[in-house]
């Protein structure tokens, strides 16, 4: 490990509510970044929260801290192989955490992740926290 990781939206929301693992691993993290896919899921749960202000302000703050990786065109091609890959085998995965492990592939991150369904991509690095 590198110590350079890309965090899935569980993740983000453990940190968040202040997951006493997830923090220290952050904290013990060279570098840590967060894919635009995320910071809109993140976005959807604040709209569906109880307390909307209060949690798009912590996304708002907390973007502006982290970088924030993008998809373009080499996203696209990768987020396509992985796409094949599990219709192939038939085990479909929801599609923006295609988006997301096509972004750990491009950028050579490990992604960070507490769903289990990004096992059925093959060949990404993956580590739980």
């Amino acid at each position: 490990m590198n110590g350079r990781f890309l965090l899935d939206t569980n993740i983000l929301i453990g940190f968040f509510g202040q997951d006493s693992g997830i923090v220290d691993a952050v904290k013990k993290a060279r570098e840590i970044f967060i894919p635009s896919i995320v910071i809109g899921e993140l976005y959807y749960g604040a709209f569906n929260s109880g307390k909307p202000e209060q949690n798009i302000q912590k996304i708002d703050v907390f973007k502006n801290q982290v970088p924030i990786l993008s998809c373009d065109s080499e996203t696209a091609k990768f987020y396509g192989q992985i796409k094949f890959q599990l219709k192939k085998s038939g085990t479909p995965i929801p599609e923006n955490d295609i988006w997301i492990a096509a972004l750990s592939f491009q950028h050579q991150l490990p992604l960070v992740s507490r769903d289990k369904h990004f096992q059925q991509v093959k060949n990404l690095d993956m580590v739980v926290w």
